[in-house]
């Protein structure tokens, strides 16, 4: 196994699938006949998202849907996918063209990364081979969530996206008073089958911001 095998936790028997992964776009400005590794990022992000709801499912039996939608989405979210590409040193091993700039910290191009090692894992050994992978990346299952207080109006909308058939979120400005440079602006938000609530701040955005927080403690209450 080489250093970035025994860091998965899997042995590739085709080591050329590994290669594709960890080929960058950009390594076709030099290479413009090489395959990149875009084809099995499509795969793996597919893979992970299996994994990611198996993982939640099992470890969170009591929530529901809606809460299950936003641990899953957390758990394999490009931000997490990059700090466990970062954790397995998978930075040092990506193809790029002559003269890149290095990968910034939590670039979009780790993330991609990450799901295409994860697409060639799926082809190379089945479910089995992803599973090892999967559970070797040390990703924050047990991380708790507090999602509708940091960004209630994006965990609103993936609670309504949940439903069947999916919603969304409805914001209504309800009324604006005030001078343009001290307002105040009352919004309402609804959500079919979920209910809706009403808020108040100095801007529209906050009053969205807050309308969306009212709901959510509705549906908790």
């Amino acid at each position: 196994m080489t250093d970035l095998e025994e860091k998965l936790g899997y042995a590739f028997s085709d080591a050329s699938l590994l290669a594709t992964a960890l080929t960058t776009p950009a390594c076709r400005m030099d290479h413009p006949d090489v395959e990149d590794n875009q084809r099995l990022e499509f795969l793996g992000d597919a893979v992970f998202g299996l994994l990611s709801a198996d993982a939640v499912f099992s470890a969170y039996p009591w929530e529901r849907e809606g809460p299950l939608t936003v641990r899953r989405t957390h758990l394999v979210s490009g931000a997490a996918l990059a700090d466990a590409a970062e954790r397995i040193g998978l930075r040092a091993h990506l193809r790029q063209n002559a003269g890149a700039a290095p990968i910034a910290p939590r670039a979009k191009a780790l993330a991609d990364a990450m799901e295409a090692v994860m697409g060639a894992a799926w082809l190379d050994g089945g479910l089995d081979a992803a599973k090892a992978i999967f559970e070797k990346l040390d990703l924050p299952i047990d991380e708790k969530l507090n999602e509708w207080r940091e960004n209630p109006k994006g965990y609103l909308q993936v609670l309504a996206q949940a439903r069947r058939p999916p919603r969304k979120p409805e914001y209504v400005v309800v009324r604006s008073e005030g001078p343009a440079h001290a307002p105040t602006v009352t919004v309402t938000v609804r959500v079919s089958g979920m209910g809706e609530a009403t808020a108040t701040a100095g801007s529209q955005r906050a009053a969205e911001v807050a309308a969306a927080a009212a709901l959510l403690e509705m549906l908790d209450a």
